[in-house]
């Protein structure tokens, strides 16, 4: 357990000040499932959206790995399960296989 010096409350109660807000962790992992989401109801569409729709997710997957390899680990929430490379590398050939796919819908 670590020891931190906490500075008194303003207020005069002697109780230590709250901590600063944490971003919401679970924020990048629900914008990559929007976009994944979004693809997929836009290939749902038909047969003419399904490059489309195909595309998105792949781009959203893209994201993934590119917001898992800028972010901490505390922000990237549910987006690291692994380490970081592992992580990274997974969302990224995931993402080009996706999109590879995308280009030869039509």
């Amino acid at each position: 357990m670590s020891r931190r010096t906490l500075a008194p409350a303003a207020d005069g109660t002697g109780l230590p000040a709250p901590a600063a807000p944490v971003p919401v962790p679970a924020l990048p992992w629900l914008v990559v499932l929007a976009g994944v989401a979004a693809g997929m109801f836009v290939a749902w569409q038909g047969a003419r959206y399904a490059g489309w729709g195909t595309g998105l997710a792949g781009g959203a997957l893209l994201l993934a790995a590119l917001a898992r390899l800028v972010l901490p680990r505390r922000y990237a929430g549910l987006l690291s399960s692994r380490s970081k490379a592992s992580d990274v590398l997974t969302f990224a050939v995931l993402g080009a296989g996706v999109l590879a796919l995308a280009l030869l819908l039509p």
